[in-house]
């Protein structure tokens, strides 16, 4: 837990705990174990390089969402190299099989389409994402529900026996966001009963991410019980690909104050921002959780907590706290390893935060800092 700051830290930061990220991965480490199945790193989610040999220990490999997020596993992950994307081009697949062999059409058009070209490339396994019909996005409504109506995402009921199935692998499907048991264990049950006919013409079966197995009240017993029943009933291989799962509460974002600024209420504003460096607080919307801190009026000393962006709307949220803050304090912000440096940017300029670890015995270490040649780089 980083509970003290190291003398000249440079903030903002993003701060993997790797003590925490340990524990985490006990619990996939426990699921692995106990059912047999294959447990992938959903890098959309979270692709720390640095993190990557501790990962794999327990993981056997990361799962893709595009051409570099596959580089990057094949690259630097290493074990399996798994790849989905809503629609592929001819030239990105001629990338994708000289390191991804597990490869996800969504939808029985794309998959005859390429097929031709998958099948040049040696030991390439071919899946179909399926849109099952059944959802639990706990956060963020239809903006992160995959089944939601109209979603672009898998192939539908009524269209699955257009599927050349005896070409397909590995039916797939992805329906949860920061699902708990209730939702990981439904799909499993749903899928077997509403898709029994085809999971039974596969190898493998993917139930995608959105599993939070990591954040209470999970129950984990529940999980393991329904994969070991599924797998009992079909007789095929199991995988799960959860990527903010993997790092839930497992670091943070260590931010400064530069000012507070009164207009009707008290606002600090930091180095850090919503908007650049934090996306699904705005997105999603969410309050990220503050070290030492509470809901507005619990304690003496409310304030707003904002970016020094020109977006009006760069509000991280309202927070009170028993001391004032002041110029120069420090402002620890929870559960910042998912979806946060990933998304990130660098909106007027305002500079990336240092990637860091803060190391099993105490030690922190600055892995990567950024400058003005990161945003002129991408600039042309």
């Amino acid at each position: 837990m980083l509970t003290t700051l190291p003398a000249g830290m440079h903030t903002p930061a993003y701060v993997l705990d790797e003590a925490k990220l340990a524990a985490n991965l006990e619990t996939a480490a426990r699921i692995k174990r106990e059912t047999g199945c294959k447990m992938l790193l959903a890098t959309k989610a979270f692709s720390l390089p640095a993190a990557f040999p501790m990962m794999r220990e327990v993981l056997d490999g990361s799962t893709a969402s595009g051409l570099y997020e596959a580089r990057m596993g094949h690259e630097d992950f290493g074990k399996e190299v798994h790849v989905y994307a809503p629609a592929f081009t001819p030239a990105e697949l001629t990338e994708l099989t000289k390191f991804a062999k597990h490869i996800y059409f969504n939808s029985p058009r794309q998959l005859k389409r390429f097929l031709p070209l998958v099948r040049k490339a040696p030991g390439i396994h071919v899946g179909l994402r399926v849109n099952p019909g059944y959802s639990m996005a706990t956060l963020g409504g239809p903006l992160y529900d995959p089944c939601a109506p109209n979603s672009r995402f898998g192939t539908p009921r009524a269209e699955l026996d257009d599927a050349p199935w005896d070409e397909i692998d590995i039916l797939h499907v992805h329906a949860l966001c920061e699902a708990t048991d209730v939702g990981s264990v439904g799909l499993i049950e749903h899928v077997g009963r509403e898709l029994g006919d085809y999971v039974r013409r596969v190898k493998a079966v993917n139930f995608g991410g959105g599993h939070f197995v990591n954040r209470a009240p999970f129950d984990v017993a529940a999980l393991i019980d329904g994969i070991k029943a599924f797998k009992a009933k079909f007789n095929v291989e199991v995988i799960l690909e959860p990527g903010a799962g993997l790092v839930v509460d497992a670091g943070y974002l260590v931010a400064s104050v530069l000012d507070i600024h009164r207009n009707g209420a008290e606002i600090a504003i930091l180095d850090a921002s919503a908007s650049c460096h934090m996306p699904d607080v705005l997105e999603v919307p969410y309050t990220p959780p503050v070290l030492n801190a509470a809901k507005p009026g619990v304690h003496a000393h409310t304030y707003i907590l904002a970016g020094n962006t020109c977006m009006t709307g760069d509000v991280i949220g309202e927070y009170s706290f028993a001391s004032p803050l002041s110029i120069g304090d420090r402002v620890i912000f929870g559960d910042m390893m998912q979806y946060t440096f990933v998304k990130n940017n660098t909106f007027n300029g305002q500079p990336l935060p240092d990637l860091a670890i803060l190391q099993r015995d105490g030690t922190y270490r600055v892995i990567k800092s950024f400058g003005y040649g990161d945003f002129r780089g991408k600039l042309g």
